[in-house]
């Protein structure tokens, strides 16, 4: 970039490319419609902006791309208040619970989160509902890991009294009423 550009420092850093990797030309819708400016520009406008098809964060010892792993990707979820709920599935209510391997088969058809907004909301733990504190963990369904030995994971928010922090369950555990899935609280983003 030529030196005599006069524009602030924060625009010249920002380089869009076309999916095809090229740069320009662009008009504002393709800008605005471009997965690469969402997470620049969001904060700035008050937005938080979750990419929800990237690649999920993988814990030490566990894999993502193995046989029974899933990553459900859901765009770019834009959270605002409300939009997140928690779900019990029935076997989980009046002191229930549920196998993961079980639950996750209950799961299958509702909008669960994955892994990236996990852990967008452990870096904006303001975000999170008061509410959510008294659960034991929120789990996030919408990814599922695997370990060396074939076993599956799902990961989970749990609030340690002063932070929320990220932990993972192994799918043969048991999943009480205080063991509910994020959910979307409506299917579109």
């Amino acid at each position: 970039m030529a030196d005599n550009d006069r524009r602030p420092a924060f625009f010249r850093r920002i380089t869009i490319r076309n999916p095809d990797g090229t740069q320009g030309p662009f008009t504002p819708a393709s800008i605005f419609s471009s997965n690469q400016i969402a997470p620049v520009i969001s904060p700035i406008l008050g937005e938080h902006v979750v990419d929800c098809d990237a690649a999920p964060f993988c814990p030490k010892y566990l894999f993502r791309t193995s046989k029974g792993t899933e990553h459900r990707k859901g765009g770019q979820l834009v959270l605002t208040p409300g939009k997140i709920r928690l779900f019990l599935a029935e076997g989980q209510k009046n002191s229930g619970w549920l196998t993961g391997h079980d639950l996750r088969k209950e799961l299958a058809d509702k909008p669960v989160l994955n892994a990236n907004v996990l852990d967008y909301l452990l870096a904006h733990q303001e975000l999170i509902p008061e509410e959510w504190k008294g659960k034991v963990a929120v789990l996030f369904w919408g990814t599922i890991y695997r370990d060396a030995i074939g076993s599956l994971y799902v990961r989970y928010a749990d609030w340690r009294g002063d932070r929320w922090v990220s932990s993972c369950d192994w799918l043969g555990s048991v999943f009480h009423g205080c063991n509910p899935a994020a959910v979307l609280a409506s299917p579109e983003l």
